[in-house]
């Protein structure tokens, strides 16, 4: 392609975003920023001048859209629409794991108070209940007993939104050292890992987790790339917990990923991976 016709759909410019602009612009590659405030699709006419579109937006649901309209326009996108779709939903998540063979937490589906209470007993105290739409580990909470279950699963059954409607609940790992693994995939390679070590058990570095490099072992990438897999590929972060007995287990799979606390660790320049990988969605060759 002699003029590569790039859009990059995004809302809040963060550091991610400033470092994947420069990429672009140190490969001389102009590209055409989607701001998600003020973009229009014109689902009649259904054509929009982009060789590929990369996906950065902070929203799921402005995500999902846009790239659903773009998809079944033909235009290529990282990620794709199914990749999106599944990745947003941690219950859609979990079956594609399981049904891909990946090892995950135990996990419990219930629609009730009384029958998610039921579940979480099965799994045990402590247990962890998340929304399964959301991000940055908001919503999510660790019950450690049957009264902090009831008031949990009171407080979202009046709560009444779409996000509480669904009790999704994972058993609880105990993360040696405070830390869990997060890993990156761009196609069929894992291309780094971190450990992210908080005093809280929630480790997002969003929320304060630190950032150390984590040894990329072959088991560690084959299980990370199988994950993306799992998912459908693209340009994925794998969240993983590490057991008491050994076993490493996927947690979440994140579809626009945060990177900026990860490129001092691992020594790898995410944002040139994932312009990279962009360009040859692009070119059909990925």
């Amino acid at each position: 392609m002699s003029e590569m016709r790039v859009g990059v759909l995004c809302s809040r410019i963060r550091v991610e975003e400033k470092l994947i602009f420069a990429e672009f612009e140190r490969r001389g590659i102009a590209i055409t920023k989607l701001d998600d405030d003020a973009v229009i699709f014109d689902l009649n006419d259904g054509r929009y001048a982009f060789d590929v579109v990369l996906e950065r937006s902070i929203h799921h649901s402005r995500a999902l859209y846009a790239l659903r309209v773009l998809n079944d326009a033909g235009v290529p996108t990282v990620n794709t629409f199914a990749v999106a779709d599944v990745c947003g939903d941690k219950f859609k998540t979990t079956q594609e794991l399981i049904k891909a063979g990946v090892p995950t937490p135990r996990t419990r589906m219930a629609f009730s108070p009384a029958s998610a209470l039921q579940a979480i007993e099965q799994l045990g105290y402590p247990a962890v209940l998340k929304p399964a739409v959301g991000s940055w580990g908001r919503l999510i909470a660790k019950v450690n007993d049957r009264e902090a279950a009831e008031a949990m699963l009171e407080h979202k059954e009046v709560l009444g939104s779409y996000h509480h409607s669904i009790f999704y609940i994972q058993e609880y790992i105990a993360k040696p050292g405070g830390r869990d693994i997060r890993a990156f995939v761009i196609g069929d390679d894992c291309i780094g890992a971190i450990y992210r070590t908080s005093a809280h058990w929630i480790t997002n570095t969003a929320r304060g987790g630190q950032a150390s490099v984590c040894p990329l072992t072959p088991g560690l990438a084959q299980i990370c790339v199988a994950a993306a897999h799992a998912v459908g590929g693209g340009v994925v972060a794998i969240d993983l917990l590490e057991t008491a007995d050994g076993r490493v287990l996927v947690n979440e799979v994140n579809y626009t990923m945060e990177f900026r606390n990860s490129i001092a660790p691992t020594g790898v320049n995410i944002p040139a991976r994932i312009v990279d990988h962009t360009l040859a969605v692009a070119r059909g060759q990925a």
